[in-house]
């Protein structure tokens, strides 16, 4: 390891561990690399950091990428961990302790015990066998495993082995998303089928609702291990039979016929086997594009269905509209397998700039009931409050977008020839009107309400609200805003002497606590928890909302409560410059539970304000210095700095800091409530129901006598 990873574990300055070098004789020598640039051994480094007091400031996943990345490309170490990882996941904290003090020869050999055990459960895992100079990967592994999670480590070994088979367009799909496809399928639904599996986050949601059989297959051989290891973790009682191979060239599943399918299929394949697949059975709504690789995919999903079985997938919005596609579209509906579509908000999933779309189908059965409409739900409208390029507009509210989804396919399918249309949000739209010479199923196209939807007199009482509101909001805002008792600090910045947040958690001024994570220990996995706690996500940390995340992801035995006056750090960094990385937690907080990726640090209030700790932790520049990665940049919260500052100094800059995110707070309501004032005048002022301040009631603009001049 370089003297930069050094630094990084050690929670120190690059020049603290040139320091160490010159002045400890007993710092570990180099072990390759050159004069310039020396590479150290990283257990030696460890065992001296230790021996002088020196907990790591990594946390235990960033330890385990350590760990890999030492190994070099084609080790092949992090593959043959994933059995290691749901072996070792069934033992407690303390035993996992316990193995990892074994001498490195008998770790090596219980480990490579453990692991054969599951190996034949993880596809392509041979006999596991891990060499004397591997020990330290399988202790960063345990460690993991012990402080973060069974399935935060296993993310970390296939995010190594994604980087080594370079790997590309490879997303996970967010917990909230699987979740809600999963729901969209029938209660009853015990088989169930992902041929583009992934991560396995589809799977083990559908195992959550209650399925009890699952079967995945993907081209990847990391992703298949990802998969099969997730599933022995949240699912450990259901069935599961995971493939590695090309799905649609090379089915590992052709005689199986599921209840329900789950998807998230490749994007714009141009190589997904038209010409050898030309005649294949499956085509039975026509021959799929060279360019429509999705509608290969959308018609894989429909043979391998029972008669009346439904699928959800997640698909591109060109597949509803590109020409090439609208042959088989045009069948889709003809023959009653397109059910509804439903368009997401950006950023509700990957790649985030695209609004991605929802699609049920279902397998016709043979003297079944005739369908004649397809359902249209428009997702995306549900997130437009938010001004651009505010935290507010780049979040996405599940718990209301899960609610309005579901609640709309429930109507629908419940009584189709009664559903009720609610303008601006969904309708049930005939096929007759769909089959035209574009057969553009596009929500938006057919759900958008017309000027015989609005009422003109609801339409003028909403607007004085709003601009009651408005009026409101800005003179809080002025007041926000008002100076007082600013001053300069002298003529130049004051200096302080610093603790970064590891040195203060050893002295007992602050406890950092970690969310738990799906398949930590003491998940079942059999269905998510009926929590009645709120949810604190990271978004809303970001938008200065509250508590607005769902149990998708928290495990009630395992999940960190937050208290009034604990700090809340964001793992994540980015957002944009209105988006806060630090929370002090109040009364509307207490009682939530912690959601994924956030730090939260509980100070002893007779050592630490906490106003003062958030403020100096959000900084900016100190967000900077603890950060690592690149396009996803991940938080230390171990290597973030601390003034030094007697408790009464500190409550004065933490008023001041309060003063901030209240201003901070008001600004963002403010940008908020003019967004949405300023939508619902230009709606109104273009569907006819309002009419311009200066044109007088019941005179019509072409009434007025300079109407034609232009």
């Amino acid at each position: 390891m370089t003297a930069a990873e050094i630094s990084r574990i050690a929670g120190v300055t690059r020049a603290t561990v040139s320091n160490w070098r010159r002045r400890h004789e007993d710092f570990p020598a180099p072990s390759a690399g050159t004069e310039t640039s020396p590479l150290y051994d990283l257990s030696a480094v460890q065992t001296w950091l230790r021996g002088r007091g020196h907990t790591s400031a990594a946390s235990p996943a960033e330890e385990l990428r350590t760990a890999l990345r030492l190994r070099g490309p084609g080790s092949g170490v992090a593959a043959r961990l994933f059995p290691l990882a749901a072996a070792a996941s069934r033992h407690t904290p303390e035993e996992l302790a316990d193995l990892a003090a074994l001498p490195d020869d008998q770790l090596i050999a219980r480990a490579a015990k453990s692991a054969d055990e599951l190996s034949a459960t993880v596809p392509e895992a041979e006999r596991v066998r891990f060499g004397p100079d591997e020990a330290d990967a399988v202790r960063a592994l345990l460690g993991c495993l012990r402080e973060a999670g069974p399935q935060a480590a296993v993310d970390v070994l296939a995010e190594r082995e994604l980087d080594e088979e370079a790997a590309s367009g490879v997303y996970q799909t967010p917990e909230e998303l699987a979740l809600l496809m999963a729901r969209l399928l029938p209660p009853d639904s015990t088989r169930v089928l992902d041929p583009a599996c992934g991560s396995g986050t589809l799977l083990a949601a559908a195992a959550r609702q209650g399925a009890r059989e699952l079967f995945g297959q993907d081209s990847l051989p990391v992703q298949g291990r990802r998969t099969a290891v997730r599933l022995l973790l949240a699912a450990p009682e259901a069935e599961t039979a995971i493939r590695v191979g090309d799905s649609l060239r090379d089915d590992a599943f052709p005689d199986v016929t599921v209840d329900s399918v789950l998807c998230n299929p490749p994007f714009a394949d141009r190589d997904w086997g038209h010409d050898e697949l030309a005649y294949d059975p499956r085509w039975a709504y026509g021959l799929p594009p060279r360019f429509e690789s999705e509608l290969a995919w959308v018609q894989h999903a429909l043979a391998h269905l029972e008669p009346g079985g439904h699928a959800v997938m997640l698909l591109p919005p060109a597949l509803a509209f590109r020409s090439s596609g609208r042959r088989v579209r045009a069948e889709l509906i003809r023959g009653g397998a397109l059910r509804a579509v439903v368009s997401l908000p950006a950023r509700a999933a990957y790649p985030l700039h695209i609004g991605l779309q929802i699609w049920v189908l279902q397998r016709p059965e043979l003297g079944g009931t005739d369908r004649t409409t397809v359902l249209f739900v428009d997702g995306e409208s549900e997130q437009r409050d938010g001004a651009p390029g505010t935290a507010s507009a780049a979040s996405v509210d599940w718990r209301e977008l899960t609610d309005r989804v579901l609640g709309q396919w429930a109507a629908f399918t419940s009584a189709p020839d009664t559903y009720a249309d609610e303008p601006g949000v969904a309708r049930a739209v005939p096929f007759v009107d769909l089959l035209d010479d574009v057969v553009d199923v596009t929500p938006a196209r057919h759900v958008r309400a017309t000027a015989a939807d609005i009422d003109p007199t609801a339409m003028a009482r909403r607007v004085d609200d709003l601009h009651e509101q408005l009026a409101g909001e800005v003179a809080g805002l002025a007041a926000s805003a008002a100076s007082g008792g600013w001053r300069p600090a002298g003529v130049s910045a004051r200096q302080w002497r610093t603790a970064t947040v590891s040195d203060l958690a050893r002295g007992g001024a602050v406890t950092v606590l970690r969310a738990a994570t799906p398949g930590a220990r003491g998940s079942k996995g059999s269905s998510t928890p009926a929590l009645e706690q709120p949810v604190l996500a990271a978004r809303d940390i970001a938008a200065g909302s509250p508590p607005s995340g769902t149990a998708a992801d928290i495990h009630a035995d395992a999940a960190q409560t937050v208290a009034a006056g604990d700090v809340l750090v964001r793992a994540v960094a980015g957002g944009g410059d209105a988006a806060a990385m630090t929370r002090v937690a109040d009364d509307r907080d207490a009682g939530a539970l912690l959601g994924q990726h956030i730090h939260l640090l509980r100070p002893d209030p007779a050592r630490l304000d906490p106003w003062f700790l958030a403020g100096f932790l959000g900084a900016e520049d100190n967000i900077a210095s603890a950060s690592t990665g690149s396009t996803q940049v991940h938080v230390t919260p171990g290597r973030l700095r601390v003034p030094l500052l007697p408790v009464e100094e500190q409550r004065r800059y933490g008023e001041a800091f309060r003063r901030v995110h209240e201003l901070r707070a008001a600004v963002r309501r403010t940008a908020d409530l003019a967004a949405d004032t300023a939508a619902t005048l230009t709606t109104g002022l273009t569907a006819g129901v309002l009419l311009p301040p200066d044109v007088p009631d019941g005179t019509k603009p072409t009434d007025r006598p300079d109407s034609g001049s232009a």
